[in-house]
């Protein structure tokens, strides 16, 4: 066993979460109670907990606590139609971990089935309250299971995360905890943050410790899995050797729950209704209304990207509605001297398990895991992809860094006339009606390319605004490309292709030091209402993109009325019947063996849960949105422009071509 002096120097000090442990016999009435949470610069600071989902609800797809070891048979299936397993994998379930509080939460782990003290091997962690076996989200709640083939991967994985069929037989443990709270692991479940960062450090510690381990330890997944790289790595635990953050936010104010200074709970009760366990669940969605200005809560919620040292192959993309910034913002933040970025044009799910990503994550991992001279040291640094709708994207683009310099920052004005090269010389305006608690109404302003474009980066709209009829506005800003016709090009699920900022013009104050050119950073600490008849400038930042517009083409910008997705959302997760074998493991294709089914309904969780879900904050949007251009009132809109030169009919920044040496 290895030596445990570092983690033996932190005191062993009293859970700050509430130790409440009721058991699945709770009735049925609404328990949200007050309680405690550490984080960083207040050791229990006080939030509220609500009533986590039953063990035994449907929608929490829980298969039940067994510790067992099973041998998992080479060609065996966890269900009929998903890949099979090439290799045999010992299946250790439901092991207990204890963390420096005392609290045991339970792991799954996969390895092979000769890992010992003599034949050691790096591990893999995936770390999430979402259920280590299926859980209350799956593949199967999505429409197409998100671009996922059945084929593609065992089952045996864990939401968002890496495959043991294929990691296992690559000779990696795979290691699936149930972070605090979740299931059966003891304690509350808390929203990333100190605690997690802690959690995380202790787990990380104990893989390493475990006889069978290298003492190499690396982090992967998506979405909640990376959120939490992110913070863990932070916190220096000495055997996190790499990790890989697949798209995941660094700061859960600006980039979800209160994005623009706008409070919208609806995505987080949409999680937190199907959070599992025996107790309670930090109680995030109350905070983003009755703590609406960023503090030292909120600031816990930010990652420490700054901290992170190690090497890290971090994952982007343009169009995720909640990790984009993030993913991006990690990158730039670390102080890893070996970093990778990769941006694909897909989503984030069919990405991660695509086999060619796989495989890519492999050499990325034997590399600095296992010691593997394999060249991925040459792998090129930053790699991007530009969307072309109505074309074909360009994907693996190599450039110099992110944001990718050389670039040009060309200024659109807004006018009557649509975006202009110039400023107008006279003032005039545009406005739209917003009908009473409601959320209607656009202006539009569009420029026609006339060569061969590419916006890559960040984009800043500076708009002078007035409310007519309110004291505030919430407003949504977009950028897209439009065909010929001036028809938006969609997404497969109906969606616009597009890149969004969003503001509440009481929120508008800068951080002036934070802010660039490009990047206006709110700070969010106070609002400043409007006066009518007042008017008043703001600074939008939207989130970043790539994307190329072909001649005759055109730029879109429009301004909306920001409308708030009430906060009952619910998104189906747990809804879907899965059957897992009930002796738990695997079996062979076409045998009869008896399933346990999980799941498979909508409306059958406990009253309390839909219950405890917060209100939909009410907009502010009402009577008229006034907007100012031309003249003294310089609206405009700033982008990062790769232009086709004289010489040729492609933009300049290809594959480390610089714009400005050919400009």
């Amino acid at each position: 066993m290895r030596d445990r002096t570092l983690l033996q120097l932190f005191a062993a000090t009293a859970a700050s979460l509430v130790n409440a442990t009721p058991s699945n016999s709770w009735d049925q009435s609404v328990d949200i109670i007050n309680g405690s949470v550490r984080i960083y610069g207040d050791d229990a600071y006080p939030v509220l907990y609500r009533r986590a989902l039953l063990n035994d609800a449907p929608r929490a797809r829980y298969p039940g606590f067994k510790q067992e070891t099973l041998i998992l048979k080479n060609g065996t299936v966890r269900r009929e139609g998903a890949r099979a397993l090439s290799c045999d994998i010992r299946f250790e379930r439901d092991q207990p971990m204890t963390l420096r509080d005392g609290t045991v939460i339970y792991t799954d782990v996969f390895r092979p089935v000769d890992s010992n003290a003599s034949n050691t091997i790096p591990a893999i962690v995936a770390w999430s309250p979402y259920g280590k076996e299926i859980g209350g989200q799956w593949l199967d709640d999505f429409p197409y299971r998100a671009g996922v083939p059945l084929s593609q991967v065992s089952e045996l994985q864990k939401f968002e995360a890496p495959d043991p069929a294929y990691w296992v037989c690559q000779g990696y443990a795979i290691v699936n905890p149930d972070a605090r709270g979740a299931y059966s692991s003891d304690g509350n479940i808390t929203f990333w943050g100190r605690q997690l960062a802690e959690d995380g450090y202790d787990f990380i510690e104990w893989v390493a410790d475990q006889d069978w381990s290298s003492g190499k330890v690396g982090m992967s997944g998506n979405s909640w899995l990376s959120v939490s790289q992110w913070f863990i790595a932070a916190e220096h635990p000495p055997h996190l050797t790499a990790i890989a953050p697949w798209e995941g936010l660094t700061d859960l104010y600006r980039d979800s729950t209160n994005r623009g200074g706008v409070p919208s709970p609806a995505f987080q009760e949409a999680i937190l209704t199907t959070f599992a366990g025996k107790a309670y669940v930090e109680d995030n969605a109350r905070k983003i209304t009755s703590e609406p200005f960023v503090n030292i809560y909120w600031e816990d919620k930010i990652a420490r990207v700054d901290q992170i040292t190690i090497p890290a192959y971090v994952v982007a993309s343009y169009t995720n509605p909640v990790h984009t910034r993030g993913s991006f913002q990690g990158f730039r933040d670390m102080k890893s001297t070996e970093k990778w970025l990769r941006v694909h044009n897909t989503f984030e799910w069919p990405d991660y398990y695509e086999p060619a990503h796989v495989a890519e994550l492999t050499s990325f991992f034997d590399y600095y895991l296992k010691g593997k001279e394999n060249g991925w040291a040459e792998t090129p640094r930053v790699r991007i992809s530009v969307l072309d709708p109505g074309h074909e994207d360009e994907v693996n683009r190599v450039v110099a860094d992110w944001p990718v310099p050389g670039l040009t920052g060309k200024t659109f004005y807004l006018s009557a006339d649509g975006l202009s090269d110039t400023l107008p010389s006279d003032a005039s305006s545009t406005s739209y009606e917003v009908a009473t608690d409601s959320a209607a109404g656009s202006v539009s302003f569009s420029y026609s390319a006339t060569d061969l474009t590419e916006i890559i980066g960040y984009i800043k709209v500076k708009l002078w605004v007035e409310a007519d009829g309110s004291d505030d506005m919430d407003l949504d800003i977009t950028i897209q490309k439009t065909d010929k016709d001036g028809n938006s090009y969609q997404t497969v699920t109906g969606g616009i292709i597009s890149t969004q900022g969003i503001i509440r013009a009481s929120m508008r104050a800068l951080n002036k030091q934070l802010s660039t050119d490009f990047e206006p950073y709110q700070a969010f600490t106070s609002e400043s209402l409007l006066t009518p008849g007042e008017i008043y400038p703001l600074e939008v930042g939207l989130w970043p993109t790539a994307l190329r517009i072909h001649p005759g083409e055109h730029i879109l910008l429009t301004i909306s009325a920001h409308t708030p997705i009430p906060a009952d959302l619910d998104l189906g997760f747990g809804s879907a019947l899965e059957h897992v074998p009930a002796a738990g493991g695997t079996f062979l294709e076409g045998t009869n063996v008896n399933l346990q089914a999980l799941g498979g309904c909508t409306d059958c969780n406990p009253p309390y849960v839909n219950a405890q879900r917060v209100t939909t904050p009410v907009s502010r949007n009402k009577g008229s949105h006034i907007f100012h251009f031309g003249g003294k009132y310089d609206s405009y809109v700033l982008m990062p422009l790769n232009v086709s030169s004289s010489s040729t009919s492609e933009p300049a920044v290809q594959s480390g071509r610089n714009l400005k040496d050919e400009l």
